[in-house]
């Protein structure tokens, strides 16, 4: 190949052809500085991510129950003249109504008597774990014919 040269940093060769190439001399490390990785684009694409994410989540509905806490913290007292009456189913079906064992055809008069006594007095029925459901249902049955509506079950 043929080189003149140039006035300046430049040289120029005449190709096979004879076409002048020119390069730059030393351009060995202009080269690399320029074969860094341009990262706007991908900065680009990350925020638009971003925002998308961001406008979605917002819209999200969250699935849950409402819950009504009560007002005041306070610990409720019990009133000592509003006692429940609490029913006993033992191992053997033996019904026991405030500490007295009671018939089961007499469980109605029981339940009565000491609801006119204490009107706002729940039934709380404490079954024992091996005593029999046809029991449990007698007094539950009885205690709605007594006009006591608010009856639970316990764990005896």
């Amino acid at each position: 190949m043929i080189s003149s040269k140039i006035p300046g940093n430049m040289v120029a060769y005449l190709g096979s052809w004879g076409n002048p190439v020119r390069r730059m001399i030393g351009s060995g490390r202009e080269e690399e500085a320029d074969a860094a990785i341009n990262l706007t684009p991908m900065l680009d694409v990350v925020f638009i991510m971003l925002i998308f994410f961001i406008v979605t989540a917002s819209f999200v509905k969250e699935v849950g129950l409402d819950v009504n806490q009560p007002e005041d913290n306070k610990p409720q007292t019990v009133d000592p003249d509003k006692k429940s009456i609490v029913v006993k189913i033992t191992q053997r079906d033996r019904i026991v109504i405030a500490f007295r064992d009671v018939d089961r055809r007499n469980v109605r008069a029981n339940i009565e008597r000491l609801h006119a006594e204490n009107p706002e007095a729940p039934v709380i029925i404490q079954p024992h774990p091996e005593s029999s459901t046809d029991v449990m249902i007698h007094i539950m049955d009885s205690a709605r014919q007594a006009g006591v509506y608010n009856v639970s079950l316990a764990q005896g």
